[in-house]
Formats: C-alpha cells, sequence, structure tokens
C-alpha cells in the first residue's frame, strides 16, 4: 500500500517538472534560491524513491511555482 502512495508522489512531481521543462538541475537551482542547497543527483534520487519529507514536496513545489499539485491525473 505504501508502494502505491510512494509512486503517487514519484509521479507527481516527476510530471509537475516536466510540464515546466525542467530537469533536475534546474530545480536544484531554484531550490538554492529558498535556501535549500543539494545537488541534482540526490535531488533525482529522492524523487525516484518517491521517499522523502513533505517539508521537501512542498519546498520542490514552491520552488518550480506549482500552486496545485495532482496526485490522480
Amino acid at each position: 500500500m505504501t508502494d502505491d502512495w510512494e509512486a503517487k508522489v514519484r509521479g507527481g512531481i516527476k510530471a509537475e517538472l516536466k510540464r515546466r521543462n525542467m530537469t533536475y538541475q534546474d530545480l536544484a537551482d531554484k531550490l538554492c534560491l529558498l535556501g535549500v542547497k543539494d545537488m541534482p543527483e540526490n535531488i533525482a534520487n529522492k524523487i525516484s524513491r518517491g521517499k522523502f519529507s513533505a517539508v521537501f514536496l512542498v519546498q520542490c513545489l514552491s520552488a518550480i511555482g506549482c500552486t496545485v499539485f495532482r496526485i490522480e491525473e
């Protein structure tokens, strides 16, 4: 059951990046502007695993300018 939720979050954030034509490097740069310093590789790994804090999710969504997060299409 947890895997389903992780897949939804992982897919959702990847979809938001794709909608904006953004790379993990772009996300890392925008996160840095918010004071969150992380390497693009680390960000990609976190998102790929689908296991990260709600704080990280909100930081990413805020950094890319996402105000509505779709869990299901």
